[in-house]
């Protein structure tokens, strides 16, 4: 029986409500269980064990992240140079439910405080493809050591003025060299990396949204997210442009998961209330991990002169806890 002519558009609008579903973003999943949670304690080869003894001092699960960071000084160290990659990625390929976590430098003489003015070269000169050897470099050498999936944190703290890789000096240069080195390293046959875009919290130098790259090239995103400025509290944290909420739900409408690769105490001491906020936090949404700084002035074990926040993290992220 030949349609009538209702029938069709009828039939048409059915199609394009399918089309558009099809090709709606896909929310991020959110993690099944617990968060995968770790500490920066170091990045010796001694300090795996020192992340197993972190875990027996909290009492519960074993830490599944170890995180470590490349130095920035030279490039010969940013293609992976330093022999302690050799023992964390034994440490990581001891357990299949592990996640190695590596911070990389975007650009050499990283804390180096240039001005802006040799920065904007410097990112002008990655976005034309001047460094793609040495990130290409780094992947081969990660995917010799046996650790293909690294969760890469690129150039992060971007938004600040910390470090050589800020973005404000030229984020179009930026996002155009963050890009590169993503696909240089993605061109390396056997790698699996995840990259992780880390702004620290809050504007800083620059609104971190003007920094971000693309969902092509980010597969997690992150945020350093310390206990500062000395008097904000953790609502003001929350709340303020580019804090934690805008971060998860930034995360969100682009598909990706977030995560907390640094975050801990800072300017205000030791903070009970700030540590039962954030861990309160990181249970309710359920990032796809979180690392604490776990050295003074912002961690828990590492740091003797916070007892009552240490107490905290022992009774919510230890055995007794959720």
């Amino acid at each position: 029986m030949k349609p009538s002519r209702q029938g069709l558009l009828a039939l048409a609008a059915v199609l394009l409500l399918l089309a558009s579903a099809c090709t709606a973003r896909t929310p991020a999943p959110e993690p099944a269980g617990p968060s995968a949670y770790g500490a920066y304690v170091g990045y010796e080869p001694s300090d795996t064990a020192r992340l197993a003894a972190f875990g027996t001092w909290l009492g519960g699960a074993a830490p599944r992240v170890g995180h470590v960071y490349l130095p920035g000084d030279r490039w010969s160290n940013i293609e992976g140079a330093p022999g302690y990659l050799e023992s964390w990625a034994a440490w990581r390929r001891a357990d299949a439910g592990r996640m190695f976590v590596l911070n990389v430098p975007m650009l050499e003489r990283t804390e180096a405080h240039l001005p802006d003015s040799a920065v904007l070269a410097e990112l002008r000169r990655g976005a034309s493809g001047a460094y793609d050897g040495h990130f290409r470099a780094l992947a081969r050498r990660l995917t010799a050591l046996g650790v293909p999936d690294t969760v890469v944190v690129l150039g992060w703290e971007m938004n600040g003025t910390t470090y050589t890789h800020r973005c404000a000096p030229d984020p179009a240069a930026w996002k155009a060299y963050w890009a590169r080195i993503v696909r240089a390293m993605r061109s390396v046959p056997g790698q699996r990396f995840r990259f992780e875009f880390t702004p620290t919290r809050g504007r800083d130098a620059i609104p971190w949204p003007r920094c971000y790259p693309g969902d092509e090239v980010v597969d997690i995103i992150g945020m350093d997210a310390y206990d500062a400025p000395r008097g904000l509290s953790f609502t003001g944290q929350l709340e303020e442009p580019y804090g934690l909420r805008a971060h998860v739900r930034f995360a969100r409408a682009h598909g990706k998961p977030f995560s907390y690769q640094e975050w801990g105490l800072y300017e205000n001491g030791d903070n009970p209330a700030y540590m039962r906020a954030m861990l309160t936090w990181f249970a309710e949404q359920r990032p796809l991990y979180q690392s604490i700084s776990d050295y003074c002035p912002h961690g828990v074990w590492g740091c003797r002169s916070h007892p009552k926040s240490a107490a905290v993290y022992r009774a919510l992220m230890g055995a007794d806890g959720p």
